[in-house]
């Protein structure tokens, strides 16, 4: 099974290629409910129309974007001109001078001339009565919103609940079931008249609306919990100007008029015109599929709804939301085809079409042997027919029809979406927003996670609490020491400090709704402006004071931000940041005690060095300030060396409470952590032993020195590697690649910054962080981790194990009922002549062990256990030797049990009387539930003994087992009529209970015979060099 399964049925979790996803389709057989089983599967043949769609909309815009007479001709050939424009009396009276549409062809169509026809940007902001520093005011918004549109796409509706009903009627055997019941009504009241002889038929009609209708039920829930997701996924917190205030807001509620900031791995939130900016550049694959990035100026100041930031800072005007942008009408497409399957439903879309094969083979047998046996007893022989003979082969056709329905186990792959819709709900609620399903599934095989340091391991709530400056270091104590710090150093070099902290940051000093300062940046950032402020408290006047002339931005491959600004005098000043050890590497000169720049001697650089490591060694953060003076020249590029500088910074930034247990649960759960940061290689290991992640035995490297190793050399040192700082995104990159493709590691990996992005898409599972996360890293990724912590990535682990698990157990039970019920009903044809389960009675067990056992084991939550054995392998066998061992024994004991109860029964229990017959065939039915029922407790744990852990706490599991068991007592004892059984004695359903009670010992047994296994440990390999986990009966 296991081969069939991996030459048909395996697809990559993440980007499967078109021939594995064809592959898997063509070999699907026997689909009772094609609408149904494939609601969650991509529609390849939409998805191509969507793609040739897409296309077709790019090159529309890429003419647009490039060409652009071509694109007035394209797309605003009816809109061209502003002069020829009336404005509407609705958008006058709202106190605007300009029209919707007129304004969004401005920047559809990149038309500086109808752009400068408006008067240019300063007119273009009274049109729209807004000022350009000010922003919108908030009173006005709703007001916007009614002129210039929401900024919101056009939606498909969700399905509506009659709609799944409809889904779940398509079903091919139950159609046929109906017409049965309907035929078997019909021919019942002709010859038995009304109404005893519509109860077969209406048992039958009545059980399949329960079925349609608990199915329907589930389903539906489902859709609704992956609408709530898909919008949370796509819910962005935009940075604006409103009221002068700069504050954070949901891209839904952005308006035209707005003032948007942008910074490097934005997505740009709307159409819009830039106001001021530096070094911005943009890339707008998105929409144009052209890879060169663009950028933006007063020459070409036009962004668009989607695009992203590859470079630079600026501050945009919105001119166009929603639909009316091109990503707006670009993004109606992206909803049709659907989102890729995963692997599991893969997996269980074969393993239902081998079962439902061998179901049909015991479908038409048991048909065959029944009609046979009737043949050969019949009266009046084969030639002689009456409405009872029509009726008892209508009746054989049903049951044969039903065991189909039993057989064919359509739940199996809606059992993966249920447990994964179920996971990620919960993780929703546990600060993990899972964008793609398939990461449900593979960050439980995950055996190495690379994390980020500063925010994931640590607090990201930073603050300075070390300063060298003036030859000596300096503590930082609490902010009230502020005065004494100031006093301790000289104006000039205090002034120095000042300019080199406000006047070099991307960050703003605000007042909050409150009244109190409020700084709205970067954690780095915001410590070190809450330590300008000591010294100087009016951050706006020092930055009035100077105009900014350039800016280049920090990212993770200079490591640096620097920018050049022209000061009261005329003179012009560069002003850099960053990395301690690529600083100092710039200076020739120190600020020396009375202000002035002094030689920097290379006794000064030894002990600066000296000082950044023992920062670094108290786990500090720590970075270098620097200015340099330059001439006054045309050319306003930034330097990169001859700097002198100011101080040397120390940032405290505290390890997150938990974050020692929760590596110390992945290492016992035999998942490698790996730091990954840009950071010093002194504060990356302090903080690594401090989290339990660097052991004594562990290579702690530095990024330049990783990248110049060779690849064998790499493959050599990787399994020890457990720091790597200042590291590079390429070198995380290359890192993620070793592991997967020479380890055969499952990766899980962390970023925040866009040009994390190539690593989150080449590992197994990419996370995202969700605070410090740019947008471009989002959307890479798997995961977003909304708090940004680790502890939280432990949990995704966990859950992803959980839904493994889960789907699992439930396989395991509804295998035993399978074989139960086929072999059970054939044999019974073969020997009596009759089938022992009825279609109604079929029809229920069905749905006990389909949606009703699915809902109860495929939404378990998880428990500390799981995080106590080896990660899943990459290639372990789904079905395995342990699963295997339950099955076949809780199958035997059930087919002995009720094969006694079926031929034995009446001398046993001493059944005497007319109705012995129909009292044995309910018993047998009744005890037979009860069999489900209990080996449904005992599928909670395949391995484990006690069963009931948990269980009380379960209340989906509980409320199942209940509505279960109550519902079996309605049909046994009020439900005769329509469901073929009669009321049982007290006596009886203690044997009923009493022979599904033994169930559980007999499972207690079964997990007692040992089983090697060695799937479940494969492609593990520890840095810690311990033994494999325990795993299968060793955990009994």
């Amino acid at each position: 099974m296991e081969q069939y399964l991996r030459d048909n049925f395996e697809v990559d979790p993440k980007r499967p290629s078109e021939e594995a996803l064809k592959r898997w389709r063509s070999a699907v057989w026997l689909v009772k409910n094609p609408r149904r089983r494939f609601r969650m599967v991509a529609d390849l043949a939409k998805r191509a129309e969507v793609d040739r769609k897409r296309q077709k909309i790019q090159e529309k815009i890429r003419i647009a974007l490039y060409v652009q007479k071509a694109a007035l001709q394209f797309i605003d050939a009816a809109t061209r001109g502003a002069d020829k424009r009336q404005i509407t009396e609705e958008v006058r009276q709202a106190g605007f001078s300009i029209d919707p549409d007129d304004l969004a062809s401005i920047v559809r169509s990149h038309d500086l001339k109808q752009l400068e026809s408006h008067g240019g940007l300063e007119e273009l902001g009274r049109k729209l009565s807004v000022s350009l520093e000010k922003g919108v005011c908030p009173s006005e918004i709703s007001n916007r919103q009614r002129i210039y549109g929401l900024n919101k796409f056009v939606e498909k509706p969700s399905r509506p609940f009659l709609m799944f009903v409809w889904d779940t009627l398509q079903d091919l055997t139950l159609i046929i079931l109906m017409v049965c019941a309907a035929i078997s009504v019909g021919v019942g009241i002709a010859t038995e008249g009304w109404p005893k002889g519509m109860y077969d038929g209406l048992g039958i009609i009545l059980c399949i609306f329960l079925v349609v209708l608990v199915t329907a039920i589930s389903d539906y829930k489902q859709s609704l919990q992956f609408r709530d997701l898909d919008k949370e996924k796509r819910n962005i917190l935009v940075h604006v100007m409103r009221n002068r205030k700069r504050q954070r807001v949901s891209i839904y509620d952005l308006v035209v008029g707005d003032i948007v900031h942008l910074s490097i791995g934005d997505q740009v939130p709307a159409d819009g015109i830039l106001v001021s900016g530096y070094s911005l550049s943009i890339d707008e694959s998105s929409l144009s599929g052209e890879s060169e990035p663009v950028n933006i100026e007063k020459g070409r100041p036009f962004l668009l709804s989607g695009t992203k930031v590859k470079d630079g800072s600026g501050k945009m005007l919105v001119t166009s939301v929603g639909m009316r942008t091109e990503w707006g009408r670009l993004m109606v497409t992206l909803s049709e085809g659907g989102n890729d399957e995963t692997p599991l439903q893969v997996k269980l879309n074969g393993v239902a079409t081998i079962i439902g094969k061998i179901g049909l083979a015991f479908a038409v047998l048991t048909f065959l042997v029944l009609t046979a046996r009737f043949l050969a007893t019949k009266h009046g022989g084969i030639t002689k027919w009456t409405m009872d003979d029509a009726l008892s082969i209508l009746n054989f056709f049903a049951i044969a029809v039903t065991i189909l329905v039993v057989a064919v186990p359509e739940g199996l792959p809606l059992a993966v979406t249920l447990s994964l819709a179920f996971a990620m709900k919960k993780l929703m609620n546990e600060k993990a927003l899972v964008r793609h399903l398939s990461a449900c599934e593979t960050m439980g095989s995950a055996s190495c996670i690379c994390t980020d340091k500063t925010g994931t391991l640590t607090t990201n709530h930073m603050v300075v609490t070390k300063i060298w400056i003036c030859g000596e270091a300096k503590t930082v104590e609490s902010n009230r020491l502020g005065n004494a710090l100031k006093s301790s150093i000289p104006e000039k070099v205090t002034k120095a400090l000042v300019h080199s902290i406000f006047l070099n940051t991307s960050s703003e000093v605000v007042n909050g709704k409150d009244g109190n300062t409020e700084i709205l940046g970067s954690p780095t950032e915001t410590a070190l402006l809450e330590f300008g402020l000591l010294f100087q408290k009016d951050f706006d006047a020092q930055k009035q004071e100077c105009k900014t002339i350039k800016v280049e931005p920090f990212n993770s491959v200079k490591k640096m931000m620097s920018v050049l600004v022209a000061l009261p005098g005329g003179r012009l000043r560069a002003f850099v940041k960053g990395a301690s050890e690529i600083i100092l590497g710039m200076c020739d000169k120190i600020v020396g005690k009375d202000g002035e720049s002094v030689s920097l001697s290379d006794e000064q650089r030894k002990n600066i060095a000296n000082v950044i490591d023992g920062f670094a060694c108290e786990a500090l953060r720590t970075l270098c300030l620097a200015f340099k003076d330059i001439e006054n020249t045309s050319d306003d590029s930034i330097p990169d060396n001859n700097y002198t500088l100011v101080a040397v910074v120390g940032i405290k930034d505290p390890v997150r409470p938990g974050v020692k247990e929760a590596v110390q649960t992945c290492l016992a759960a035999g998942i490698t952590v790996r730091m990954v940061t840009g950071d010093n290689i002194n504060t990356a290991k302090a903080i690594a032993k401090e989290c339990g992640i660097l052991t004594d035995d562990g290579i702690a490297i530095e990024g330049p020195d990783f990248r110049d190793k060779s690849a064998q050399e790499m493959k050599e040192i990787i399994p020890k590697l457990q720091v790597m700082a200042r590291s590079l995104p390429l070198d995380k990159h290359k890192l993620v690649t070793m592991l997967r493709k020479e380890l055969k590691e499952v990766v899980a990996v962390t970023g925040d910054g866009s040009n994390d992005a190539p690593a989150l898409h080449e590992a197994d599972i990419g996370l995202a962080m969700g605070i410090a996360g740019t947008e471009v890293a989002k959307e890479s990724a798997d995961v977003v981790i909304m708090d940004d912590n680790f502890k939280t990535i432990v949990n995704v682990a966990k859950w992803g194990r959980s839904v493994y698990i889960n789907i699992q157990k439930f396989v395991q039970f509804q295998l035993t009922v399978n074989v139960v019920a086929l072999i059970t009903n054939f044999v019974s044809a073969c020997i009596s002549g009759s089938a022992p389960l009825t279609a109604v009675q079929l029809l229920w067990v069905n749905m006990i062990m389909d949606s009703l056992g699915a809902l109860a084991l495929a939404t378990e939550p998880p428990h500390d256990g799981l995080m106590n054995r080896a990660p899943i392998g990459r290639n372990a066998h789904f079905i395995t030797k342990v699963m295997w061992r339950n099955i076949i024994g809780q199958s035997l004991y059930q087919l002995a049990a009720l094969g006694i109860l079926s031929f034995e029964g009446k001398r046993l229990l001493k059944l005497n009387g007319a109705d012995s017959t129909s009292t044995l065939n309910t018993l047998t039915f009744n005890t037979f539930v009860f069999c489900q029922v209990f080996n449904e407790i005992n599928s909670r744990d395949m391995e484990k003994i006690n069963v009931f852990r948990g269980m009380f706490s379960s209340w989906i599991f509980m409320i199942v087992m209940v509505s279960t068991v109550a519902f079996q007592i309605v049909i046994v004892e009020f439900l005769g009529t329509i469901a073929d059984t009669v009321p049982l004695s007290l006596k009886l359903w203690g044997v009923s209970i009493l022979i599904g009670a033994a169930s559980l010992p007999v499972a207690v047994v079964l997990k007692c015979i040992p089983i090697t296994t060695s799937e479940n440990t494969e492609n593990v390999k520890h840095h810690e060099g311990y033994e494999p986990l325990p795993s299968g009966p060793d955990l009994a």
